[in-house]
């Protein structure tokens, strides 16, 4: 589990983060959303060490990352993974040795053992035969798994992922979003997507918390967030061309005019049929 505690942070004279606080628990999506600007690129930041707080704590498992001093922190980092946004691959390497790059760094594995795990990881993400591969002749959803399997390789209990999305077709971001939830299941891992993907906020959205102007200004799951009252939420998730039909769907609801429990099982299987009111004589 990871604790957020009364976050700030500034640069100069403006605070990008006032008093940010959550929790997010193992074995679930942890989603950051918001419009740019808003804060949620500074708070993961906060959370995996490369931002120091101006105030408040963040815990890992109970242990106050924070106060740490530099040799606890590495520690703690090597529970971490980390998908960024642009893959982050080194060109100059093929597959296999960008998986096993952490192996490298921060184990004294004989090389036999190096290459099984890095097979095995590979093969949870699809990519079997790409072993021998170089960046530049992979697709961008196929970057994106390497830097997935990277980001496992070491069996970490905290995986962080900056917008793993961008960049990607639908169909592909689906794929991504769906390894990146089963991953989170089967291992257990606490999982921070920062994102403005409203599909995959809707695919493996366990808990969100939606920041507007460096404040903290909603927490739910994906079944609430379409019901949700907030306005500034609102403005922001019906912008999505997806929620169009779930904004209608809401207003229905509302009005009782279509039961609640099928709106939101239709809307999270991405099945909306059309709807029509019902006629006045009934």
């Amino acid at each position: 589990m990871i604790e957020v505690k009364n976050i700030q942070k500034k640069f100069g004279d403006k605070t990008v983060i006032q008093d940010v606080s959550a929790v997010m628990k193992a074995g679930q999506c942890n989603l950051i959303i918001g419009a740019s600007g808003s804060g949620k690129t500074v708070l993961m930041k906060c959370m995996v060490g490369l931002f120091v707080p101006d105030e408040g704590e963040i815990l890992y498992h109970g242990q106050n990352f924070t106060s740490m001093d530099t040799k606890a922190k590495t520690e703690v980092r090597k529970e971490i993974g980390m998908l960024f946004q642009g893959s982050a691959l080194f060109d100059s390497l093929t597959v296999e040795q960008n998986v096993m790059f952490p192996l490298d760094m921060f184990t004294n594995w004989p090389v036999k053992k190096k290459l099984e795990r890095v097979n095995e990881v590979l093969n949870r993400v699809n990519l079997v035969e790409a072993n021998r591969k170089y960046p530049a002749e992979l697709s961008g959803g196929m970057k994106k798994r390497v830097a997935l399997a990277r980001a496992i390789v070491l069996n970490p209990k905290y995986l962080f992922c900056d917008e793993p999305n961008s960049g990607l077709d639908p169909q592909t971001s689906l794929v991504i979003d769906k390894l990146i939830k089963e991953i989170t299941i089967e291992y257990n891992i606490t999982t921070v997507v920062n994102t403005h993907d409203m599909n995959s906020v809707m695919e493996i959205g366990d808990y969100i918390l939606y920041m507007y102007q460096g404040n903290k200004e909603w927490e739910g799951t994906n079944r609430e967030i379409i019901f949700s009252k907030n306005q500034r939420l609102n403005d922001f998730i019906f912008a999505s061309e997806f929620l169009k039909d779930a904004k209608d769907m809401r207003m229905l609801e509302e009005t009782g005019q279509i039961p609640n429990h099928r709106n939101m099982d239709l809307l999270i299987e991405k099945d909306i049929p059309p709807i029509i009111p019902p006629s006045k004589e009934g």
